[in-house]
């Protein structure tokens, strides 16, 4: 049994049993007690102003059989309107409406049992004007206490932490930025400021909004941020588009400001702290591009009660493809990919976050057409998402054979599959590189082109083959964005391979996208290619990204430019070039014909080399890609001396018109 010193020093320590002074929180039975002395007080304030007045107490009871009937009335109203489960220093307007209803169904009992005395014992039990009296000063008396420890526990987070918050203002003025203003002036534990909201409406200049000034920008952006003395401004995502969106980030970086980017608040996961949505801005969200809509319901029709396999699926756009067939419904969805760690972080993060779609991943290796058989002849597959590949240009360059095993004799596996098993569709996600292409990686991809579009003329074939092309995606693992900022946060220096290489961009999501639009078109053979915008030049993207860290390129972070890697071009093809592509009923998909060869023809020099890489006999395999892919000149590469010299080959793309 603890003696009374054991009690006394255990309600002292923060990490008692009784939490009295834990940080977390009260426990609810000190709130109630709390909440039950404050009635106390205000029933004998009650009392102290009626013996100043002219009234007097009814005395059919007691005063103090009074007090303990209207206590009894709280309290019962206490536990039936919860209105002590919540956090005190967290108390929100929910909070103060269960306190508000509390008091106002107290007054209406304590009412009725007055109204029933009267008419059962001809006399009332309460005086009328101390019941109101009553009510009203206990409600402010909690309702204060409520109030005084929120704002000190604000206060004392804030002065204790010893973190210099961030002097921030948030661009635009809509429901989106002030229910993000109202987020940052009530949380205490966040690491900015408010100042403001900054807006191009001139005749904002005399409102405030949660009591923060609404500053509109006069003469111009950087004038008005240099008067305000920011450390860094808030984007709320869709709050500003395109150019203009643009030009600010801009003036931001040229002011070295810290630019913060939160999402849409409709999607935001309210058991995350509001802190996790705030993020400094990524080079995606510069991309100049209006936002894709695609037709959902015709991609809903393709895939909803379907069996889809997705190959790749662990990889970067295989696991975004399957994110986004989740929505639309699938009767089974199977992943497959030979990564085992990312398939089973993808299968932890499917059963964590979609419990209820009806998904198994499969770890098995494409190249193998026994495991591949075994497969199909287990699940039957109305659609192949087909996304497997080896693309990292200077290791498959190194490597030719490998890329024949997955990029090549993989596809041919699941073509000869598709049609064995009469699969309706097989969607290929290829690459622009297969275009005149300079490297393996990119030739090896154009040969699984050419024998799928030519296996959909053989007779007999059924499946659907759709092949889309789309460029370098930004985000995508082993691409220039992740490999730049690990530069960046190890101090430098950056490394560019050439001063005016130039890329084609698009965002994960986005090709994705495309990628499922694109399945929904076409009657097979096509070859899909994508809208990718405006070209980037890759020594701007570094120099944006180090300034966007916060940080001045060449000063605080070096550039080094180290030379052209093997098989890699100075400048990718133009996918949108009105010359070699057609327009389709979606703006951001053209197609592209080009002369298909005999299905014999290429099936024989497939073989001839898959043999050749089980061989491991690279210049051999090289030249024999060259003589399928005439096309196919090498760049800065060993292989440069293998280039077939004859004239132009008549497989060279060309736009064929209808």
């Amino acid at each position: 049994m603890l003696n009374p010193k054991d009690i006394l020093r255990n309600l002292y320590r923060g990490d008692n049993r009784l939490k009295v002074l834990d940080q977390r929180y009260l426990p609810r039975w000190i709130v109630l007690l709390l909440d039950v002395l404050l009635c106390c007080v205000s029933l004998f304030l009650v009392y102290l102003i009626i013996r100043g007045t002219p009234l007097r107490f009814l005395t059919y009871i007691s005063l103090p059989a009074q007090g303990i009937i209207i206590l009894s009335v709280t309290v019962v109203m206490f536990f039936a309107f919860k209105t002590f489960s919540g956090i005190i220093r967290h108390s929100t307007f929910t909070d103060i409406l269960k306190l508000a209803f509390s008091s106002l169904i107290a007054f209406l009992i304590l009412l009725a049992i007055n109204f029933i005395s009267n008419q059962v014992l001809s006399e009332r039990l309460f005086l009328t004007t101390s019941l109101l009296l009553y009510i009203l000063v206990s409600f402010i008396m909690m309702l204060l206490f409520r109030i005084a420890v929120k704002e000190s526990y604000q206060f004392l987070r804030s002065t204790s932490t010893g973190i210099q918050k961030k002097r921030v203002a948030i661009i635009g003025v809509d429901d989106q930025t002030i229910a993000l203003g109202k987020a940052l002036t009530t949380e205490s534990n966040m690491q900015f400021n408010l100042v403001g909201f900054i807006t191009e409406s001139l005749y904002s200049r005399r409102f405030k909004i949660l009591g923060k000034p609404v500053i509109p920008i006069e003469d111009s952006f950087t004038e008005t941020v240099e008067k305000l003395d920011l450390d860094g401004v808030l984007l709320v995502a869709d709050s500003i588009q395109g150019v203009r969106k643009n030009e600010l980030i801009e003036d931001c970086i040229s002011n070295n400001l810290e630019i913060f980017n939160v999402p849409n608040l409709e999607t935001w996961n309210k058991k995350e702290d509001i802190q996790n949505h705030i993020k400094p801005l990524d080079i995606e969200d510069l991309l100049e591009r209006d936002t894709i809509v695609i037709d959902n319901e015709l991609i809903r029709l393709d895939l909803a009660n379907k069996v889809i396999l997705v190959t790749g699926g662990a990889g970067s756009i295989g696991s975004e493809i399957v994110k986004q067939i989740i929505d639309f419904h699938p009767r089974l969805l199977v992943i497959l990919d030979q990564a085992e760690s990312a398939l089973h972080e993808l299968e932890l993060y499917l059963q964590q976050n979609y419990p209820t779609l009806n998904f198994i991943t499969e770890l098995a290796d494409i190249s193998n057409m026994y495991r591949m058989g075994l497969l199909f002849n287990k699940y039957d597959f109305d659609l192949i998402y087909h996304a497997a590949a080896y693309k990292h240009v200077p290791l498959i360059e190194r490597n030719p054979h490998e890329a024949i095993y997955v990029n090549v004799l993989g596809t041919v596996n699941l073509a000869i599959l598709s049609v064995s098993y009469d699969v309706d569709k097989f969607v290929m996600v290829s690459t622009d590189k297969a275009v005149n292409p300079t490297n393996v990686m990119g030739a090896s991809k154009r040969v699984a082109e050419m024998y799928v579009q030519s296996l959909q003329n053989e007779a007999g074939v059924h499946t659907r083959f759709i092949t889309t092309r789309f460029g370098n995606v930004l985000g995508s693992s082993g691409s220039v964005i992740p490999y730049f900022r690990k530069q960046i946060s190890q101090g430098g220096p950056v490394t560019v391979t050439h001063r005016d290489i130039i890329r084609y961009f698009m965002t994960i999501p986005e090709a994705c996208q495309l990628v499922l639009q694109a399945g929904t078109m076409g009657n097979g053979g096509e070859i899909y290619v994508f809208d990718m915008g405006k070209p980037v030049r890759i020594l701007d993207l570094a120099e944006k990204m180090i300034r966007l860290s916060g940080l001045e390129p060449y000063e605080d972070i070096d550039i080094k430019i180290t030379g052209l890697r093997p098989g890699e071009k100075l400048y990718e093809e133009l996918l949108n070039d009105s010359s070699t592509t057609l327009p389709t009923h979606h703006a951001k998909i053209m197609i592209t014909k080009v002369p298909v060869g005999k299905f014999l023809d290429i099936k024989k020099d497939v073989k001839a080399l898959v043999k050749l890489a089980t061989r491991g006999k690279d210049p051999e395999v090289v030249k024999k890609l060259k003589e399928i892919v005439p096309e196919f000149k090498s760049e800065n590469s060993e292989f440069e001396s293998l280039d077939i010299t004859a004239p132009e080959s008549p497989d060279k793309e060309k736009v064929e018109f209808k």
